[in-house]
């Protein structure tokens, strides 16, 4: 038992740190998917509701998409893709190289399209629910379209999407261990690589599972806070 716990210090022989590490890689990669994401799926859903077709239809083929396709899937062709791709673009110019793509910044692009593709329909339920009469009530205010959408819609509309995109971050948090199929070192990947070199799979799958569970229940206290947070004018004027 106690050797066991030894291969988890964060000394010398011990896979404790490395741990750590791929813990930090982890909550890294989702806060950095978070606003891309976040913009983004804000941005399609405002596109669904445009008055122009192709802008619609538009918005409408990116949410299938990335909404129908596997995750795994999305970043393999983001990963493979992009270096694929730039190696073409810079064979059309005769610059024979080989291009690496950061595993990173290939895994972030990748998971933000996915996560703008879910949230931006969490985005359309909360339109639904501002009534028309915010904008009827901020044009005869004088407000301008921007001051309009940033001071008077958008916060109502972060109050009733946080449940939703609560959802989506905790969704995102879980697919972040798929960057281990890309040589991303993350958690899964430290504890896959602990695992082959000491013959111990439930203790470090085991410790995996904790890590996931600490940074989902850190981010449901966070997105409470937060619900909370918003609904404070909301209850005083229904009160």
């Amino acid at each position: 038992m106690f050797e066991q716990l030894a291969l988890l210090s964060l000394g010398e022989g011990g896979w404790g740190m490395a741990l750590l590490a791929g813990a930090l890689v982890t909550i890294s990669l989702a806060l950095a998917c978070l606003p891309l994401g976040l913009s983004l799926g804000l941005g399609v859903a405002l596109g669904a509701r445009s008055q122009r077709r192709f802008v619609r239809s538009l918005a409408s083929a990116f949410a299938t998409v990335f909404r129908g396709l596997p995750e795994l899937l999305t970043l393999l062709i983001v990963y493979y893709g992009c270096q694929i791709g730039a190696q073409k673009l810079l064979a059309h110019f005769g610059h024979q190289t080989e291009v690496t793509i950061n595993a990173f910044f290939a895994a972030m692009i990748a998971f933000s399209l996915v996560f703008a593709a879910f949230s931006s329909q969490v985005w359309l339920a909360a339109f639904k629910v501002v009534g028309k009469g915010q904008y009827e009530a901020a044009k005869v205010l004088g407000l301008s379209r921007r001051a309009t959408f940033f001071k008077v819609i958008l916060p109502q509309l972060l109050r009733v999407a946080l449940p939703g995109l609560s959802n989506n971050w905790l969704s995102l948090l879980k697919d972040t261990s798929l960057v281990s199929t890309i040589s991303l070192v993350d958690v899964m990947r430290q504890t896959n690589l602990a695992v082959s070199a000491t013959k111990e799979p439930m203790l470090f799958y085991i410790c995996a599972c904790l890590i996931y569970l600490f940074f989902s229940s850190l981010s449901g206290r966070v997105f409470s806070y937060a619900e909370k947070r918003y609904s404070l004018g909301h209850r005083s004027q229904r009160a």
